[in-house]
């Protein structure tokens, strides 16, 4: 039996708490965010930042991170009323789609040259503003 934590509990509202696992299956997770699973699967298709992982069976197998940010794009979804756009900006993700790591083995080098600068520039912003 799991015992949900006050904070995952204040999160959604004292409804549907997250059970203590390590691995959640798409029905589990259409559950407890009370989500249908054919959403689940189109955010994956708009948030290239949503990929769980597929057990051997091709069953698609999502991690407590997983579902934290599945709530939190529900949230901003129909809560706070932003578009599928708003939510790929709120996140820090392009517009344009990039290729999650997990897709492929080999990472287009420019594409990861690009990346990487952009992470040095917002660190070195961040770095600059602590000093």
């Amino acid at each position: 039996m799991y015992k949900p934590s006050v904070k995952t509990v204040s999160a959604l509202g004292g409804r549907n708490p997250i059970p203590d696992k390590l691995f959640y299956k798409i029905g589990e997770v259409s559950r407890i965010a009370d989500i249908k699973p054919y959403v689940l699967r189109y955010w994956e298709t708009e948030f290239s930042f949503l990929k769980p992982r597929k057990n051997k069976s091709g069953q698609r197998v999502y991690v407590k991170k997983d579902l934290e940010l599945i709530l939190e794009i529900k949230r901003l979804l129909y809560q706070e009323r932003y578009t599928i756009e708003g939510v790929r900006k709120r996140f820090g993700e392009n517009t344009a789609y990039v290729k999650h790591p997990a897709e492929s083995k080999a990472v287009d080098t420019p594409l990861q040259d690009k990346i990487l600068e952009h992470v040095r520039k917002r660190l070195r912003e961040i770095l600059s503003k602590i000093q």
